[in-house]
């Protein structure tokens, strides 16, 4: 008998991808709307990739368990 499979979350595989060492990254809020009223320097830094809190690592793992 085969073990199933386990499916990823379609929704956290499209937000979220893990680095080399096991770390998650994950794109930065505030870049859907309301953006006339940001400074430039604020939405430039909003582009960068950031890693995911050490607080919420543990439920992103559960989510994509082939990551």
């Amino acid at each position: 008998m085969t073990k199933v499979k386990l499916k990823s979350h379609r929704g956290a595989a499209k937000r979220f991808k893990f680095t080399a060492s096991g770390k998650v990254k994950m794109s930065r809020a505030g870049m859907r709307h309301l953006l006339t009223g940001k400074p430039a320097r604020k939405k430039r830094s909003l582009r960068q990739l950031t890693l995911a809190d050490k607080t919420n690592i543990e439920a992103i793992k559960k989510l994509l368990p082939y990551g």
